[in-house]
Formats: C-alpha cells, sequence, structure tokens
C-alpha cells in the first residue's frame, strides 16, 4: 500500500497541487468566516469564493490530470496574484504564497522518463544478506 501511494505520488506534482488546494481553502474559508473575524463584506466576497474554488480545481487537476500541469500551474499563479487584491490581501498573504508556490511547483513539474524510473529503482533494490556473501581471502 505504501508503495502504491509513493508511486503514485511521485508520478505527478503532488507539493504543488497540496500547496494549491490549501491556499484554495484559506482564501475560500476567509469570507466565510464569523462576522468577529471578519469585516462585513457583502458582494465583495464572491470573487474570494470563486478564486479559491477555481485554485483548489487546478490543484486537484494536478493530482488527476498531470498532463495539463502547465495550464494550472500558470493560472493557480495569476489567481494566488490577483486574490492580493480581490480577496483581504490573498487571505492575509497565506492564501497568496501557496499559490505562488503551488503554481510555481506544479509548472517546473516535469516527469521522469520510464528509462531513468528503472534505474532508479535497480539502485533502490535492497542488497543481498551480508551473512550469505563470502569473502575469498
Amino acid at each position: 500500500m505504501a508503495k502504491a501511494w509513493r508511486r503514485w505520488r511521485r508520478s505527478r506534482p503532488f507539493w504543488g497541487g497540496l500547496f494549491t488546494v490549501l491556499a484554495g481553502l484559506e482564501i475560500c474559508a476567509l469570507p466565510l468566516a464569523p462576522l468577529k473575524v471578519m469585516l462585513h463584506q457583502g458582494v465583495a466576497g464572491i470573487p474570494s469564493v470563486l478564486m479559491g474554488l477555481i485554485m483548489i480545481l487546478m490543484g486537484l487537476s494536478a493530482w488527476f490530470a498531470p498532463h495539463y500541469r502547465s495550464l494550472a500551474g500558470i493560472v493557480t499563479t495569476l489567481i494566488a496574484c490577483a486574490a492580493l487584491v480581490l480577496s483581504n490581501l490573498g487571505g492575509f498573504l497565506i492564501g497568496t504564497v501557496l499559490g505562488i508556490l503551488g503554481g510555481g511547483l506544479i509548472f517546473a513539474w516535469r516527469p521522469t522518463p520510464p528509462a531513468a524510473r528503472a534505474a532508479a529503482s535497480a539502485a533502490a533494490a535492497p542488497a543481498a544478506d551480508p551473512a550469505a556473501v563470502t569473502t575469498e581471502g
């Protein structure tokens, strides 16, 4: 089970998608906070929720459709920058920073070629039992 999870995680931009989903949750959740935490926003809260939902969608698309990683990375970075102005300083800067980091990680991720993957798995194979190895002297 752990091996399958590791293989799935390494075959897509996992960390970029995670940071993007967290940024979207941060930006989306702040307008829905109680009034004691946030000022009354009115219609200004709608773009915040929409931007947060789009960022969550981009993070999920990076996980489940990694061939769209370039588009997801660019859209995530642009929305994170727009959230700085349109959404409570981008979720009090936390959402913007996480969004820019996640978008950059998604955009920069490249899949490993099958030959390099096979070489890496061969190098990571467990060594032979030291007790079974004999030395000639």
